[in-house]
């Protein structure tokens, strides 16, 4: 079986090097020349573990390759999926779809008989719809098949998801299109992974309703930890007593500086603008994404709170600026919120994340950027932990209490004990634990 994969960021490369992993045909089609050169020479563009062995692997193997030649990528292919960007649109928080009916306008004189053209983007209720139109218009003389496939990737984790997923939802409009979906995905139906076959707009609606009930439960397991903060509860623990109860999960209970990243923040705001268009009140998800806006803001006045109100000359050092760790990804990163604004009360920032400097730099100007944590620290009156990467689990508090000017420690991802970290000679600030108080 042969497929092409428009677009070669983060979705459609891990989609299409991990298609070819279950023995596809797979060709990545992207207009980005340099891009696909590096590709070719085995440069993986973005941070993902794991990714460029497997790259490698499967090109080498010669069932992976990467081209700009969209009617070579699709001679013979039994499938197209389209896996471009959808950001929201300035303005208005819609899902940006440019590049999606660019790629189908592009496609369509391409195209042969019977054809299955797959949305792998996240794309709004309705979208399929509309691809549907396109090309019954552009190409009357075939037929060509719509499909939604969309993907439930977590960076950092992405080959794993893929591979091993919770489950695989396909919007078909065909009985060929739910087929072809079957034979691209037969090495997960032979160990029995769950297929969810549904309408188009299901499968769209699916994948925006999953992200926004996740982001729901960020903010919730926030918003309780700010109440733990004032009454002296712990909110890790609170979130262990409700996590074990089956009907809520221990995923996503985290507390912390507020989520970001790729496809919450942008996906939350898609639902409302597609909700408000159907004139369907979705008070609960305008909720959160004001709470999420509102976290940053939060997290800002405890770190200044933590340093005695007055940050003028200070040094802060920043470990971590990615929006979660394993990943290079900045987009709608807490980070991007916090730095500047320490920034904008006279705060000098040493900053180090493993990964993340190259795509950070350009968005975080004035931040003088480490080689290690440790070198981030030298010197600084307090340290900001933003973001969870395992290397600054076990920092030497030791070694950083000597390098550090001040004693001030605030760590947002509760990745620390309290008693261990004051018993170093810190202040310690957490986030809806014991001292974690961020009261107005």
């Amino acid at each position: 079986m042969k497929i092409a994969m428009i677009g070669t960021g983060y979705v459609g490369l891990v989609s299409g090097t991990c298609f070819a992993e279950f023995g596809l045909d797979v060709v990545c089609v992207d207009k980005d020349a340099s891009k696909i050169e590096r590709l070719r020479n085995g440069e993986i563009p973005i941070f993902e573990p794991g990714l460029d062995k497997l790259v490698a692997k499967n090109a080498a193997d010669g069932r992976l390759a990467f081209t700009m030649d969209l009617a070579d990528a699709i001679v013979g292919a039994d499938a197209v999926f389209i896996a471009v960007g959808t950001p929201s649109r300035r303005g208005d928080g819609h899902a940006d779809l440019t590049y999606v009916f660019a790629a189908a306008e592009e496609l369509a004189p391409l195209l042969s008989d019977g054809v299955v053209v797959v949305t792998k983007s996240t794309v709004p209720v309705g979208t399929g719809q509309r691809l549907q139109r396109l090309f019954a218009r552009l190409r009357p003389d075939i037929t060509v098949h719509v499909a939604s496939n969309p993907e439930f990737l977590r960076e950092g984790a992405a080959i794993e998801d893929f591979m091993r997923p919770d489950r695989v939802v396909c919007g078909v409009d065909s009985d060929h299109s739910r087929e072809v979906l079957l034979k691209a995905y037969r090495p997960l139906n032979l160990i029995e992974t769950p297929m969810v076959f549904t309408s188009l707009e299901t499968a769209e609606l699916i994948k925006y309703a999953a992200n926004s009930f996740l982001a729901t439960k960020i903010t919730f397991i926030n918003e309780i930890a700010d109440l733990c903060e004032v009454v002296g509860a712990d909110v890790q623990d609170v979130a262990k007593g409700i996590g074990l109860d089956n009907r809520i999960g221990r995923k996503f209970l985290h507390a912390g500086p507020g989520y970001g990243g790729s496809c919450f923040p942008k996906d939350t705001l898609a639902l409302l603008r597609t909700a408000e268009q159907a004139d369907v009140p979705m008070r609960i998800i305008d909720t959160v994404v004001s709470v999420n806006e509102t976290r940053k803001r939060r997290m800002i006045h405890k770190i200044t709170k933590a340093c005695g109100g007055d940050l003028e000359g200070k040094t802060i050092a920043v470990l971590g600026v990615t929006f979660k760790p394993n990943t290079d990804d900045m987009r709608d990163s807490p980070s991007l919120v916090i730095v500047p604004a320490l920034q904008a009360q006279g705060v000098t920032i040493r900053a180090f994340d493993p990964e993340g400097r190259d795509q950070a730099e350009p968005l975080l100007p004035r931040v003088t950027w480490c080689e290690d944590a440790y070198a981030a620290l030298e010197g600084a009156d307090a340290v900001v932990i933003l973001t969870e990467w395992n290397q600054f689990r076990a920092l030497n508090l030791k070694r950083v209490r000597q390098l550090m000017r001040g004693s001030v420690f605030v760590d947002l991802r509760n990745i620390y004990k309290p008693n261990e970290v004051r018993e170093a000679g810190f202040t310690y600030t957490s986030v809806g634990r014991n001292g974690g108080a961020c009261r107005d």
